[in-house]
Parts: structure tokens; sequence; C-alpha cells
């Protein structure tokens, strides 16, 4: 059986004019395209012994559709019903079936039922508490079989640092202009932004905050709820976490029993 839905604070993740607003600027066709290309990657880095795939934070079914094309079963979870219908319109375009659930990532578990779990796109350190990403940890952990692999890809606190730019301004294709602005906050610990759209003479901001973790911080975060075998690599081609890495990926395994 799967967790049971709990009831949580409001963060600003639960507000789902966040995701209908910046949809097309988060998921733009480009990134879709280069779905594939980054799965071979993904299979190559993780090697996962099954066919069973968990996409935790699904999104718009970005991976999920990619990998049940692929030919493997996947559940789909995320807690946004908007990105959902994404993900559903884009499995029915595929003619692919997927196992799309709604629930919020701390709740979600299927004990001993997954040969992989993929954690894309910063999708992981939302919450407020710092301790639910444990939990949310100890849910994979759990949901995986053993020698089940895990992969989490995410902007990485070394990496942050080396670029860090507090305000971006950049002109999008459907001819608006996003602005960023960002803050580092809680003793480097986690960053706030707030994304500003002019588009059409309006304005639009968005306000959002997460966790930045360091290779060592999420490394040490994943052998507290029993992970081992935990590899860091900066890129999905499987280059070293280190001074050139351009994103934090972690692949790590729960023991064999």
């Amino acid at each position: 059986m799967s967790g049971l839905e709990k009831q949580h604070k409001k963060e600003w993740f639960d507000n789902d004019a966040f995701w209908e607003g910046l949809y097309p600027y988060m998921f733009t066709e480009e990134r879709f395209e280069r779905t594939s290309e980054e799965l071979e990657k993904v299979l190559e880095l993780t090697k996962p012994e099954g066919k069973d795939v968990l996409d935790l934070c699904c999104g718009p079914g970005r991976y999920s559709v990619a990998m049940a094309k692929a030919g493997f079963n996947v559940t789909g979870v995320d807690r946004t019903q908007f990105l959902l219908d994404k993900a559903r319109e884009r499995a029915a375009e595929a003619d692919v079936e997927i196992d799309w659930i709604q629930m919020d990532m701390r709740d979600f578990f299927r004990p001993d039922s997954f040969d992989l779990v993929l954690n894309m796109f910063t999708s992981f350190g939302y919450f407020d508490d710092k301790d639910e990403d444990l939990q949310v940890l100890g849910n994979i952990f759990t949901s995986l079989r053993p020698g089940g692999v895990v992969i989490i890809e995410m902007v990485g606190k070394e990496w942050l640092a080396k670029v860090f730019q507090p305000t971006i301004s950049t002109s999008e294709a459907d001819g608006s202009r996003l602005v960023q602005v960002h803050e580092v906050i809680d003793d480097w610990s986690r960053i706030r932004n707030e994304w500003i759209l002019i588009k059409d003479g309006q304005t639009q901001t968005f306000k959002f905050h997460h966790t930045i973790y360091s290779g060592q911080e999420i490394k040490d975060r994943m052998k507290q709820v029993g992970f081992d075998d935990i590899t860091l690599y900066g890129n999905f081609d499987g280059d070293e976490y280190g001074y050139n890495a351009s994103r934090l990926i972690v692949v790590a395994r729960r023991p064999s029993e």
C-alpha cells in the first residue's frame, strides 16, 4: 500500500498558480526534446536491475513518459493536479500507460516495489522543515526493493556559490522578460527566489525557496536513512562532482538483503 495523505501546513508549492504561470518557462519543448538523450545517461549511471520505476515529483511527465516508451513500468507521483494533467496528455500522445498518483512526496511510499526511483530537476528540499527531507529519503528507501537504486538531480551548493548572481534578467522566446532575484538565507542553507514575469504589459511575481545541499550534506543525509554505495556526479555524463560540476547528481542503492 502507498502512504496515506496527511495534513501539512501550506507552503509555496501548494499554489497551483505558481506552476501554471511558470510552466512555459520551466518546461520548454527543448527540455522535453533532451529527455531521451538524458535518460540513456541516467540508465548508464544507475543500471537498474528491473523494470519497475517510480518518478517522484514527476511534474508534467517528462521522464515518466520517456521511461514508459523505453519499456519500463512507471509510477508517476506529484502533488499538483495541473502538472499531472499535462503528464496525462503527454502519455496519451505517446500511447503509453503510466500509473499517475496525486500525492505529496512526504506521504507516498510503496514498500519493496521499485527497482529505480527518479527525483529530477531540483524537486528535493522544498520544505521549511529540513527534517522532512529525511522523511522523503526514508520513503524512497522503503519503496525500493533491496538492491534498488535512486537518482536525485539538483542544484549543488558548490556550483551555486561559484556562479551566484543576485539578479538575472532574460528575454524569452514569447517576447516576455523574466527577471530572477535570488537571496541565500539561513546560513547558506536555503535560497529565496523571486521570479518576475513581464508579458504583454502585465507583471506577475512568483516567490519560492528551497534548501541547497552540498555534495557531502546530501550524502550524509542518505547515509542516515540507510543508503550505501553513494556516488556523486557533476553531470549526466558521469563526470566527478568537482570544480567543474554543473549539477549535483546523487546515485545510491538500498543494500541487498
